[in-house]
C-alpha cells in the first residue's frame, strides 16, 4: 500500500501525518521539532511504502525541504490559511460534546496543538479529498515528552 506524508513546517514545531490514500485514513500523526522531522520520516519509510511528501511552503519550508528532498520526492503546496482551517477540521474529526455543542466553535479552543491537523488540511487540499482519523490517540506531541 502506497502512503503519503504531509508536513506543516514551523520554526519550533512541525505537524506531520502519514496517510493511506487508498484507504482514506490517517495512519499516524505527530508534532515534533524541525530537527526530528527527518528521523520520523525515515521511521515511517521503514514501515510503509511512501510515494511522496507534501510540504507547506510557509515558515521554515526551505530548511525542511533541504533535509527531505534526498529521501523522497517533495511537492511544495500553498499553506495560506491552513492553521485557521485546522481548527474547524479538528472539530469535524472529533466533534465536541453535546454539552458544548451550543457554544460557537470559534470561541472554543481545541485541547491539542493543531500542527498535525494543519498538515492533514494541506494534504486534503492537494488531493481534494477528505480523510478520516480513526482511533482514540489523535496526535502524539513529541515536544511534550
Amino acid at each position: 500500500m502506497e502512503c503519503l506524508v504531509s508536513i506543516d513546517p514551523g520554526r519550533h514545531k512541525c505537524g506531520l501525518v502519514l496517510v493511506a490514500p487508498q484507504l482514506g485514513i490517517v495512519l499516524d500523526g505527530k508534532i515534533a521539532s524541525p530537527k526530528r522531522v527527518r528521523e520520523i520520516v525515515l521511521q515511517w519509510k521503514e514501515k510503509a511504502k511512501i510515494e511522496r511528501l507534501i510540504l507547506g511552503n510557509g515558515t521554515s519550508s526551505s530548511e525542511v525541504y533541504g533535509i527531505l528532498r534526498e529521501i523522497l520526492p517533495v511537492t511544495l503546496v500553498n499553506e495560506k490559511g491552513t492553521t485557521i482551517r485546522a481548527r474547524n477540521r479538528y472539530y469535524e474529526l472529533w466533534p465536541i460534546s453535546k454539552f458544548l455543542g451550543w457554544f460557537p466553535k470559534g470561541l472554543l479552543l481545541p485541547p491539542n496543538d493543531l500542527d498535525a491537523v494543519a498538515a492533514l488540511v494541506l494534504l486534503e487540499d492537494f488531493l481534494e479529498k477528505k480523510f478520516t482519523w480513526p482511533g482514540p490517540q489523535r496526535v502524539r506531541n513529541e515536544l511534550s515528552q
